[in-house]
């Protein structure tokens, strides 16, 4: 799992991070380029804590024995309104991948006995895959351990704040979607 270091902060005392040294020294070295100190601290603190949730998922899939991409097929089939069961094209949509890619991560996790290929019961013509017993169990113990990592970061704040950044993200990924 990413590493977390004990806060060295308070309410009062809010010391200096990453953002912060980013900020300073796109200030003192780019003086010609006209930008909002704020928004740069943002998006930099925003793109630290996107690494520690990727690099927390994928330490959580290595330590139960899956890779990433096992994971993240894994999890993309167990959060469907049919959990656990998927064509293999709207995997391969959802994931961002070609169906050539789709169908060699089918074979392996296949292989793994992680999930299974099977005909459609709307038209038997058509693949379905559907995660098994194991495949189900792998990626809950990932789940489990993702989930300690995520929590243990973002118990740094208090309930309310959670709140509150909680309502302040959806802001933002409202505007985003919206576009």
């Amino acid at each position: 799992m990413p590493e977390l270091r004990p806060s060295e902060t308070s309410d009062d005392d809010l010391t200096e991070d990453g953002a912060d040294r980013h900020v300073a020294r796109w200030r003192d070295h780019w003086l010609d380029i006209d930008f909002d100190d704020e928004i740069e601290a943002i998006t930099v603190r925003i793109g630290s804590i996107s690494r520690f949730f990727n690099d927390a998922r994928a330490a959580a899939a290595n330590k139960v024995g899956l890779a990433d991409f096992e994971y993240k097929t894994l999890h993309d089939l167990m959060i469907r309104d049919t959990p656990g069961h998927a064509s293999p094209t709207a995997l391969a949509k959802d994931l961002g991948i070609s169906p050539a890619g789709m169908t060699g991560r089918l074979d392996s996790m296949e292989k793994a006995g992680w999930l299974r290929r099977t005909a459609s019961v709307e038209d038997r013509r058509k693949i379905s895959v559907e995660a098994t017993k194991a495949g189900i169990e792998i990626w809950r113990r990932a789940m489990d351990l993702r989930g300690e990592a995520e929590t243990k970061l973002l118990e740094t704040l208090s309930p309310e704040q959670r709140t509150e950044l909680a309502t302040l993200l959806k802001q933002v990924t409202l505007r985003l979607e919206a576009e």
